[in-house]
């Protein structure tokens, strides 16, 4: 797909939307909002009833399909971007996701079997993540750069934290689930929040790009932007990007995302509200911490690390009170989008510009990768009331590679001096 080539700038028109810059960027973050005010409400309540019904390892296995679905999405939407405008994929994901909410929740609820719901899971995100990338490159096309991708993911974060604590106060009944007009709501917010992005679809400025200019996915790691491959075309994403990028959500994502189950189990439920109160709020500076780690001008990787250092550290102190869960949650907020929002700016800014839904597919696909690893072998290994001890472990893992990358960095600086300095004297 390509992002409409013109003037963006100010609050220039730019077809085929017929909508001004801050307009146009104002209508996807409303939608994206919407989307994932419903999405994390609906998903909550599954997880805590699939935790009701057969404790963490249930919730995990339906995490982990989760984010097998996000790994999938990557190739499923390199394909339809390159047959489907933005217009098309985002309305067709969107109707597809619509559907299985509905089928997997009610599923749950009637007790069918968890590998059933398991594989409605995994199909339902390939289809959200599909449409997350389209989302996501329709922001790029409009407002490129670190702060709007950060913007974009910190608004998302931040209100998806907001719909898990409200799931988490709603009343359920014996059954562990929202019983009369609240589940008809649930239902109602869960599958009608996509509405909005299925009409913003209609001013998508993402076309579908000529087949001699479809990019190809680079397994050289150079940085794209040295040029073409081989066969003359130019690779969508360096596999070192990826690779690091999942390096990091395999190591420190794990706590996060089985915050829900995690914070059940060594506090009760009533905690939950406010562990995801504490992450929105995280998220809310993210922005900052982009603008001043960004300063610093060090290293993706090692900004990354450090990144996963922050996610991952205060859930140490986390089985001791529940006060540590809202500062490791708050912590994670900050962390995980800033990370999120740093490495999509990055993918982006490297890929061809035919390629960047694609390429921010493979982005998000890699950092779920890693964090399906963890969810899955995370509760394999320890408990809840352990947890310390694989967080303590990732912690040390974390600091030691960002020693070494910082140290390489420096090396590799004072061997680039000599050179400089003797281009300088001729």
């Amino acid at each position: 797909m390509v992002a409409e080539t013109g003037r963006l700038g100010g609050n220039h028109r730019a077809r085929p939307g017929g909508m001004r810059r801050a307009g146009r960027l104002r209508e996807l973050l409303v939608a994206g909002v919407v989307d994932s005010f419903g999405m994390a409400l609906g998903w909550t309540i599954l997880v805590l009833l699939a935790t009701a019904r057969g404790g963490l390892g249930e919730a995990a296995l339906y995490n982990a399909a989760m984010l097998a679905g996000v790994v999938l999405s990557a190739p499923v939407t390199g394909w339809l971007s390159r047959r489907w405008a933005g217009r098309t994929l985002l309305r067709g994901a969107a109707g597809i996701e619509i559907v299985l909410r509905v089928g997997v929740l009610a599923a749950l609820i009637a007790g069918l079997p968890s590998v059933l719901i398991a594989a409605g899971v995994v199909v339902m995100h390939v289809a959200a993540w599909a449409g997350f990338a389209g989302m996501r490159a329709e922001v790029t096309a409009v407002a490129p750069g670190a702060r709007a991708m950060t913007r974009y993911a910190l608004c998302i974060a931040a209100v998806e934290a907001a719909g898990t604590g409200l799931a988490a106060l709603i009343p359920v009944g014996r059954g562990g689930h929202p019983t009369g007009w609240l589940l008809v709501a649930v239902f109602i917010l869960y599958a009608g929040s996509l509405i909005p992005t299925i009409l913003s679809a209609r001013r998508a400025r993402v076309v579908v790009a000529q087949a001699d200019d479809m990019p190809a996915l680079s397994l050289s790691g150079r940085r794209l932007v040295a040029g073409r491959h081989a066969g003359g075309r130019r690779s969508i994403v360096s596999p070192r990007l990826l690779v690091a990028g999942g390096a990091i959500m395999l190591l420190a994502s794990g706590p996060t995302l089985l915050s829900v189950p995690l914070t059940t189990e060594l506090h009760g439920r009533h905690w939950v509200a406010g562990a995801a109160i504490a992450f929105s709020l995280g998220c809310l500076l993210a922005t900052i911490a982009v603008d001043a780690i960004a300063a610093m001008r060090l290293p993706a990787v090692l900004r990354w690390s450090l990144w996963g250092l922050a996610m991952l550290t205060g859930w140490i102190f986390a089985p001791a009170h529940a006060y540590a869960v809202l500062f490791a949650q708050f912590s994670a907020g900050l962390a995980q989008t800033a990370f999120e929002g740093d490495m999509d700016a990055r993918v982006a800014e490297e890929a061809p510009r035919h390629g960047v839904t694609t390429a921010l597919a493979y982005s998000a696909s890699t950092r779920a990768l890693g964090g399906s690893l963890a969810v899955k072998f995370l509760p394999m290994f320890v408990t809840a009331q352990s947890v310390d001890r694989a967080v303590s472990a990732g912690v040390l893992a974390l600091g030691v590679a960002a020693l070494l990358i910082y140290a390489a960095t420096l090396v590799a600086r004072r061997a680039l001096i000599p050179p400089l300095r003797q281009q300088e004297d001729l």
